[in-house]
């Protein structure tokens, strides 16, 4: 995808604080289609920015903006955006089939049960499978998630943690499938707190450190400038 097409997702000065704390401050970024990654620690602000794009809180000042439209005010928005949550968000006593058919049902997808199937599929799991998802293993779970997000087609695709639980060898599958959205135009956006994992999904990165951003831009200049210019990090303790 190219540099210059127009941005799905929009940060204006944008800062979230609750009470005593606050999560993200005086971000301004935009996020083209293709694949984004979020990169940064536990506590760095990267969910409460993926709930800002999904409308899911309000930003305490700034402007969030995905295809031209407040994701907070405007529902339609939501309708373009699937959703990972690091959360487990399964629920255990349906089928995967019957979960992601919810999802669908919710996202007003008409041929819910083809959709689902395919969906499922898409995760290399398989849809006739009858057990209940709590027989699930936390890696099973997770991509059940993803084909939950992906049942409607949604032009944006937020992953918090995506990878989190699964194998080596699903880890893969799955950054090639992110990978693959990315090529066909949709935008992607994957938070990750580890940096072997990043660099996987290409060359676009968002570097957040408590509640700031601190980087942007293509992976191997930030990886170069981590090498290039390291901080040194004094730790103390009164147990000795």
């Amino acid at each position: 995808m190219s540099d210059a097409a127009p941005p799905t997702i929009e940060f204006t000065d944008v800062s979230k604080w609750f009470t005593g704390v606050v999560a993200v401050s005086e971000l301004t970024l935009s996020i083209t289609p293709g694949v984004t990654a979020l990169l940064g620690p536990n506590g760095a602000g990267k969910s409460t920015v993926l709930r800002l794009m999904c409308g899911l809180t309000s930003p305490s000042r700034g402007q969030v903006r995905v295809k031209g439209r407040d994701p907070r005010r405007d529902p339609a928005v939501f309708a373009d955006i699937g959703l990972v949550p690091q959360q487990e968000a399964v629920i255990e006593v349906l089928t995967a089939q019957q979960f992601v058919e919810m999802a669908a049902d919710l996202s007003g997808v008409s041929d819910r049960s083809r959709a689902a199937a395919a969906a499922i599929e898409l995760v290399d799991l398989d849809p006739t499978d009858g057990r209940p998802l709590r027989a699930y293993s936390k890696g099973m779970r997770q991509r059940i998630k993803v084909a939950a997000a992906l049942v409607h087609e949604p032009d944006v695709i937020v992953l918090d943690e995506p990878l989190e639980g699964l194998d080596p060898r699903q880890r893969l599958r799955m950054i090639q499938l992110f990978m693959r959205l990315g090529e066909a135009g949709r935008t992607v956006i994957v938070s990750s707190h580890v940096l072997d994992e990043v660099q996987r999904f290409g060359s676009r990165v968002v570097v957040m450190g408590q509640g700031r951003l601190l980087a942007e831009g293509d992976f191997r200049e930030i990886r170069d400038l981590m090498d290039n210019r390291p901080h040194r990090i004094r730790v103390g303790t009164d147990r000795p």
